[in-house]
């Protein structure tokens, strides 16, 4: 089988060939269908990940078809038609893991970053941490739901995010465009804050009311004009100081929480946040029940993202522009 490595920081991915392996003790084999190619991968490259065990296949977006099943796996049955996502195990007995919050497993393990993941034709993953896909979903396009989406999904669901709220999304790339059509889809009023109004036609197109351009205001100042302030800013952009811009933005007991970060410190200012008993929080994907809840959802509102599909043997070159800061649809590699 056709599978991808990383063998060490800021080498490239070797392609090679590899024997289809075998499922162990509550594991499946994996015909991979499709895979996401994520700038968590990219972070794994440039050495972002202390963690990571190399040599590794990455790869955290997954779809594919239960081809073989482990001793003590009665489900999912082979023939499932499944996604994986970025995390890929846990202890199952902590307090987290028992609540269902596997995410927050003080033992948790990470696909395509400690655990192989889907750059492959055939990926071994655990039984209970993949998801079955919900019938007649495009299982290519599905595949960058199961980080994009559940990160988007999850983060806000977690910030509190009704019917009634008035979300701002930093950024409408990838993670950010699905955010802002979770947040509509929600019911939600929903803002966006780009570098430039270069976006603006795009976010209006997919439900946003207004748009913030914050080369040209201040966007804590817009959003605090927007009938007081957002009850969430979601920051889908890969800076910290972004999201930390816009704090003042939120209104009274609003949340601002961060799927998107770099390196620098999160700074805000601590008076308004205690006047206005502010929240801030960092989203670490989901649960495989959120994973879940995103797909179902994403499945009843037509929610899928626009990609590029490619295949193996490109993953380096979309790495190489991604790490030069290219944009455009999600890359997603696909197998025949």
């Amino acid at each position: 089988m056709l599978t991808a490595i990383a063998t060490a920081v800021d080498e490239p991915l070797t392609i090679t060939e590899r024997e289809v392996p075998e499922p162990g003790q509550g594991e499946v084999l994996v015909k991979v269908t499709a895979c996401g190619i994520c700038h968590t991968d990219l972070d794994l490259l440039q050495g972002e990940w202390p963690i990571a065990r190399f040599p590794v296949v990455p790869g955290h977006e997954i779809t594919g078809v239960v081809a073989a099943t482990g001793p003590g796996v009665s489900w999912p049955e082979v023939g499932t038609a499944v996604g994986a996502q970025f995390l890929g195990d846990s202890c199952r007995h902590c307090d987290y893991c028992v609540r269902g919050e596997q995410i927050l497993c003080p033992q948790k393990r990470i696909t395509g970053i400690v655990l192989d993941g889907g750059y492959t034709e055939y990926a071994v993953l655990k039984a209970d941490f993949v998801t079955p896909l919900p019938a007649g979903l495009d299982p290519v396009a599905a595949a960058p739901l199961m980080c994009a989406g559940l990160t988007a999904f999850n983060g806000l669901r977690q910030a509190g995010t009704t019917a009634t709220s008035r979300v701002a999304v930093i950024g409408a790339g990838g993670v950010g465009a699905l955010a802002v059509r979770y947040a509509v889809a929600m019911g939600a009023r929903v803002a966006v804050i780009g570098r430039s109004d270069r976006g603006e036609a795009a976010a209006r197109e997919m439900g946003a009311e207004r748009f913030i351009a914050a080369q040209d205001t201040d966007p804590a100042e817009a959003l605090k004009a927007w009938d007081g302030g957002a009850n969430v800013i979601l920051n889908a952009s890969p800076s910290t100081s972004a999201a930390a811009a816009t704090l003042t933005g939120l209104a009274p007991d609003g949340t601002l929480v961060l799927c998107g970060y770099d390196s620098e410190p999160l700074v805000l200012p601590t008076r308004p946040m205690v006047l206005n008993r502010l929240h801030a929080m960092l989203n670490p994907s989901g649960s495989p029940r959120d994973a879940r809840d995103t797909l179902a959802f994403s499945a009843a509102h037509g929610i899928l993202p626009e990609f590029t599909p490619v295949g193996l043997r490109d993953a380096n070159a979309v790495l190489d522009a991604m790490a030069k800061g290219g944009s455009g649809k999600r890359s997603v590699i696909t197998f025949a």
